[in-house]
C-alpha cells in the first residue's frame, strides 16, 4: 500500500496538464483546493466532489472510555471528526480491479 502526498499531486497535476501551468502554479492549486476543503470542513460544512465523494463532519457526543493503560474508566469530551464516503462512480472503479 502506498500514499499519494501532496507534492506527487503536484507533480501529477503539473505533468497531466503538459507544463500549461508552472510547477509553483500547480503547487498554488492544490494548496487553494486543500485550504477551500480545509476551511469549509473547519466551518462544519459537508465538501461534495462530484464523481469523488463527500467529506463530512460528523459531531461526537460526550462518552465514557477507558484508559488502556489502567482500565480505569474516564470521560472523553464532544468532538467533531471528518468522515469520507466515496461516490457510487469511485465506488465502481474501486471495485472494478
Amino acid at each position: 500500500m502506498t500514499t499519494l502526498k501532496k507534492n506527487q499531486m503536484v507533480k501529477i497535476i503539473h505533468k497531466t496538464l503538459q507544463g500549461k501551468y508552472s510547477k509553483k502554479k500547480s503547487i498554488e492549486v492544490v494548496e487553494a483546493v486543500l485550504e477551500i476543503m480545509k476551511r469549509s470542513l473547519e466551518n462544519g460544512e459537508d465538501v461534495l466532489i462530484s464523481g469523488f465523494g463527500k467529506f463530512c463532519v460528523k459531531e461526537k457526543k460526550e462518552r465514557t472510555g477507558r484508559n488502556p493503560s489502567n482500565g480505569e474508566k474516564i470521560i472523553l469530551d464532544k468532538r467533531r471528526v471528518v468522515t469520507f464516503k466515496c461516490s457510487g462512480k469511485l465506488r465502481k472503479k474501486i471495485n472494478s480491479k
